[in-house]
């Protein structure tokens, strides 16, 4: 049933862009593991060993965080769909800031979403596949509204505050380098 490939064939690459949600993991050397939800079209296949995803402002960074030691990265898409697939990309990762020379190469890739904070680019060295057999069957009614709104309603001006905030040590305390 899985199937472990060293990179993002057609197959695999139409699958995840079918998927309204994913999941990124990252992990400290020393400290808790960080698992998140995305949505909002913010993944994209940049070839077959190279992904990127644009990540919006939240509560926390902790994937900015655990990325600076050693850039460990795993993406989960799964089908909440007839198609009953799991989709696992392992590899390493880094994050772009928008100081950062190569931000406009990267961020042309995704939609001008307000909140803007990072795009994390990963080389993939890894793909698993497997059966979503005990995953549920769901149907999407659409991506929320609040995170657009909340950020529009902040502006510019109030998102960095925010990062200043909120966004510049992860929940064990290691340094994001959201601002300079």
């Amino acid at each position: 049933m899985g199937e472990l490939y060293p990179e993002i064939d057609a197959k695999v690459e139409a699958f995840i862009q079918q998927q309204n949600l994913f999941f990124v993991a990252t992990a400290p050397q020393e400290g808790r593991i960080n698992l998140s939800p995305k949505g909002m079209d913010t993944f994209r296949v940049i070839n077959a060993r190279c992904v990127a995803f644009l990540n919006l402002t939240g509560s926390a960074n902790e994937t900015a965080a655990h990325l600076q030691p050693d850039g460990r990265i795993t993406f989960m898409f799964c089908s909440f769909a007839a198609q009953p697939w799991i989709v696992r990309l392992y590899g390493q990762g880094r994050v772009l800031h928008p100081r950062a020379a190569q931000w406009a190469q990267w961020a042309a890739h995704f939609p001008d979403l307000p909140g803007k904070r990072q795009v994390v680019v990963a080389d993939i060295d890894l793909v698993h596949t497997s059966c979503g057999f005990g995953v549920p069957l769901m149907t999407c009614q659409g991506d929320r509204p609040q995170m657009v709104r909340w950020a529009e309603k902040k502006g510019e001006e109030g998102i960095r505050r925010y990062w200043q905030e909120k966004n510049q040590l992860s929940l064990d305390g290691v340094p994001t380098g959201i601002l300079p």
